[in-house]
């Protein structure tokens, strides 16, 4: 069954209930279509549970299989595009955007001394309209989307950012009391 792409519910929150599906999604939303068995290997798990784990993620919509690519029994699986304005979508990209972060910090004190300049955890309070909010995401893809691909000494760089409303106390709270 498709994880509704508006309201949050709890049983499409059963599909992210399990921390390695999280990760699974992060890594097809980061490099693409994969197989079980090459996801496994990049996640020290056996290609059973991550076989089983995709086709959990594909019951509730959030991966599918990709036909017309494979050979015999391999299967490859891609992220099903999902509607920025489903919370669903946002809660599992939140926390694919943490396991990086959480996975980061883990070998961060083995970096080189020249990579601590371009290396940032920071936020921003600014003042926009939702008009001026899509505006700037445009900009961010845009810049990045300019820079060059390639240069000496490049890294594969993990760019993430965040932009939503920061919701007042009493608008929170009521909208607790909705569900």
């Amino acid at each position: 069954m498709p994880a509704p792409t508006g309201a949050l519910g709890p049983h499409a929150l059963r599909g992210l209930a399990h921390p390695l599906r999280v990760r699974i999604l992060a890594l097809l939303r980061e490099h693409g279509a994969s197989t079980a068995t090459r996801l496994a290997d990049r996640l020290g798990e056996s290609s059973g549970a991550t076989s089983y784990h995709l086709r959990q993620l594909a019951a509730y919509g959030f991966v599918e299989d990709l036909p017309g690519r494979g050979a015999g029994r391999e299967r490859w699986w891609r992220t099903v595009a999902r509607h920025n304005d489903s919370a669903v979508h946002l809660r599992a990209a939140a926390a694919g955007t943490l396991q990086r972060l959480h996975d980061f910090l883990g070998g961060a004190a083995d970096l080189p001394p020249e990579w601590l300049a371009g290396i940032a955890i920071d936020d921003v309070s600014v003042r926009l309209s939702p008009a001026q909010a899509v505006e700037l995401l445009g900009r961010i893809r845009e810049l990045l989307i300019d820079l060059p691909e390639r240069a000496a000494g490049s890294e594969d760089v993990v760019v993430q950012w965040q932009v939503f409303p920061r919701l007042a106390p009493r608008r929170q709270a009521s909208r607790r009391n909705q569900r």
